[in-house]
């Protein structure tokens, strides 16, 4: 692929050091410059001298732990979950997902619906799914080792997109909350937006298309 953009969702692993952000870039190489990252638990702890310097150091500028982007006619919000209930971000998330439209995208680590390992860390970031329920029309996550799309909850989709190649984590198909989950494959999530609507693919690592699904939302 020559994506415009690639949303990293977090996860340097084992805990995000220098040597392992080079370790990262060596492998997506130019791609690096085109992504916007959020924090994930992993390197959250060592932010200090890995995430933070690192993504400094691609951008030429710091990168705040939270940011406003544009995409597509979409407006696209990244927020930090490991500071959930920091007041300043909530403020500043109300903030963006204000007005009538819900052409938005939010995205950060840990997801608010998992049927996964994961799932019960769900409350957890439920003040920011709350900022943007029924405002945003996707809200995209990493953290777990898998694939899932989940269907509408107050208008908002939630996506996880965790499986790009540390292991997996069994996910639970039987929860009545999925539309559709993976946790075998190593596979990415491919957006193509145009204004008013979301195209979205789980894409497998050899190229197979694995589930695909359209969200429309509200100028």
């Amino acid at each position: 692929d020559d994506p415009e953009w690639v949303i990293y969702l977090g996860d340097v692993y084992d805990t995000g050091t220098p040597e392992e952000f080079q370790a990262f870039a060596d492998v997506y190489g130019s791609l690096v410059e085109r992504m916007w990252p959020t924090p994930g638990n992993h390197e959250w702890a060592n932010h200090a001298t890995g995430y933070d310097p690192f993504w400094r150091s691609v951008l030429g500028r710091p990168l705040p732990h939270r940011y406003e982007r544009r995409a597509g006619g979409w407006t696209v919000l990244s927020v930090n979950s490991e500071t959930p209930d920091d007041p300043g971000q909530l403020r500043w998330l109300r903030s963006r997902a204000v007005g009538e439209g819900t052409c938005r995208i939010a995205f950060w680590h840990s997801p608010r619906f998992n049927a996964g390992k994961h799932r019960d860390e769900e409350i957890e970031v439920a003040g920011l799914w709350d900022a943007v329920a029924g405002r945003a029309a996707i809200v995209l996550s990493g953290h777990d080792h898998d694939l899932q799309r989940f269907r509408p909850v107050d208008g908002t989709v939630q996506y996880i997109a965790g499986a790009g190649g540390r292991g997996h984590h069994n996910v639970n198909e039987d929860d009545p909350r999925l539309a559709f989950s993976d946790d075998v494959t190593h596979g990415a999530l491919r957006i193509t937006l145009a204004p008013g609507s979301a195209d979205l693919s789980f894409i497998a690592a050899d190229g197979t298309i694995l589930d695909q699904s359209t969200v429309a939302c509200r100028g």
